[in-house]
C-alpha cells in the first residue's frame, strides 16, 4: 500500500517547544514522521516535516485543523497539506 503522505511547515517567533508540541499531536494520531528540517534564522523558526497518514486515527481535514490551533496556542503558523497538493503548488 502506498504512503499516504503530508508536508507539515511550521514558520514563527522561535520559542522552547514548537518540535515538542508538534510531534507529540502527531505521535498520539499515528502519524509517522518520515522526515524532517528545521532551521532558525536569526529568531525565525522554520521546519518541515513529510509524514505518512496511513496509520492516522484522525482524518485529514481534522489534522490539519488541529495543527493550526496548536500553532496558534504556541504562536506559530502551522499548514497540513496532502504532499500532492503541495507540489503542484509549489513547482515552477
Amino acid at each position: 500500500m502506498e504512503k499516504q503522505k503530508a508536508v507539515i511547515t511550521v514558520v514563527g517567533k522561535d520559542t522552547v517547544g514548537i518540535i515538542a508540541a508538534i510531534c507529540a499531536f502527531l505521535a498520539e494520531h499515528g502519524i509517522n514522521i518520515l522526515d524532517i528540517s528545521q532551521t532558525i534564522v536569526q529568531d525565525y523558526f522554520n521546519m518541515m516535516m513529510i509524514v505518512d497518514l496511513e496509520r492516522a486515527d484522525l482524518p485529514f481535514a481534522r489534522c490539519q485543523e488541529e495543527l493550526s490551533v496548536i500553532g496558534q496556542k504556541i504562536g506559530v503558523d502551522v499548514k497540513c497539506q496532502r504532499e500532492e497538493i503541495f507540489e503542484k503548488m509549489h513547482r515552477i
